[in-house]
């Protein structure tokens, strides 16, 4: 029996198994896991927001989709995963808060969503399954073993994406 290793906010870490990995508050922030179905080691990134560019506080590389995504994809490949083994899924990007601005370009959710799914498409890293937006916050766990992200949602039924 493995444990389960917990990622927090604006973080990154690997497994293999026996070993889980998790992460819990994904509300507009995106859980993003890759996986190498050959040698069966994972990594698990908690995005907080889309763009460094836009953020002058912007040193920890794991709290943006642009920065956090490549540190994931060079991380896999020195532990020896080949690009073309990796796969990905994805869960949270939720629109928590309901209200808009004048230049709003959508919630913060859906655009760290996209600027997940945009990095996936540079790299060429199928994203084989994700469960984004709604309203609801969550919680992720993934087992190397088996593949399965299992998505916990508060009121509702856990289900594997």
């Amino acid at each position: 029996m493995g444990e389960t290793i917990k990622v927090g906010i604006a973080d990154l870490k690997f497994v293999s198994p026996p070993d889980k990995i998790t992460t819990i508050g994904l509300g507009s922030c995106v859980g993003v896991v890759l996986y190498d179905k050959q040698t069966k080691q994972a990594g698990l990134i908690h995005v907080m927001l889309p763009d460094s560019t836009k953020i002058r506080n912007n040193e920890n590389k794991y709290k943006f989709a642009d920065t956090g995504m490549d540190c994931l994809v060079a991380e896999m490949k020195k532990k020896g995963s080949l690009i073309s083994n990796l796969r990905a899924k994805m869960a949270g990007g939720a629109m928590i808060f309901n209200f808009s601005t004048k230049n709003d370009l959508g919630s913060i959710g859906d655009q760290n969503a996209e600027a997940v799914r945009k990095k996936l498409a540079y790299y060429g890293i199928k994203l084989v399954a994700e469960d984004c937006g709604k309203n609801c916050g969550r919680t992720v766990i993934f087992d190397p073993q088996t593949f399965d992200y299992e998505i916990v949602t508060a009121g509702r039924q856990r289900h594997i994406i």
